[in-house]
């Protein structure tokens, strides 16, 4: 069975750290941005816009597209981007032993039963974090940065949602539910590691 484990989380929750340094503790290949700079590579589009709408979740957000629709829908640039990154995932997970953050890797990855990870936190923890990693000069005022914190978690779910038949977020979708809700990210990394261990011993 191939190790791999899957990262879904809402913004500002702290997934993508969490990720990085379960990777870390496990000795795992850990793919985020990797993703994006190879597709940049390949499609010769400026890598940060692609982090930007590839991360968010919002390349098909302006599109009315729904579940069991093709991705024949939508403009030929989104559907050329979408397939080279079903690709480089399935590709990147072929050997295992790797941590994938978002992109719906969880369901592109369904058939390799990837451990599949899902981030939550509440208001109050999402708003801190996103104060605490905000871009100098931005000066967001609360109200505004919860409406771009629900504007990218309804893009991620749309996005998820066209591949899946089961909601983002559902529970039963993901092995673990982690709420990270006023606590540090690394304090809480090796009990879900230990957990994750723990699953593969009872496959």
């Amino acid at each position: 069975m191939k190790e791999i484990i899957t990262v879904s989380r809402e913004f500002g929750s702290g997934g993508r750290e969490l990720g990085k340094r379960l990777a870390d503790a496990l000795d795992y290949a850990y793919y985020d941005r990797e993703i994006v700079t190879t597709l940049a590579a390949e499609t010769g589009m400026d890598p940060n816009y692609l982090d930007r709408k590839l991360d968010q979740g919002s390349l098909l957000s302006s599109y009315p597209i729904h579940y069991a629709q093709s991705f024949n829908t939508v403009p030929d640039t989104a559907t050329s981007i979408l397939t080279l990154q079903t690709r480089l995932i399935r590709k990147l997970a072929e050997n295992g032993r790797c941590v994938i953050v978002g992109r719906a890797a969880d369901v592109l990855l369904e058939d390799e039963h990837p451990f599949r990870l899902f981030v939550y936190a509440d208001q109050a923890s999402k708003l801190a974090r996103c104060r605490s990693r905000a871009a100098e000069g931005e000066n967001l005022s609360d109200k505004e940065m919860l409406r771009q914190m629900k504007r990218i978690d309804k893009a991620r779910a749309e996005f998820h949602d066209i591949l899946a038949e089961t909601p983002w977020g559902e529970r039963l979708s993901y092995d673990l539910g982690v709420n990270t809700s006023g606590l540090d990210i690394r304090g809480i990394v090796p009990s879900v590691a230990e957990y994750y261990r723990n699953w593969l011993r009872c496959r």
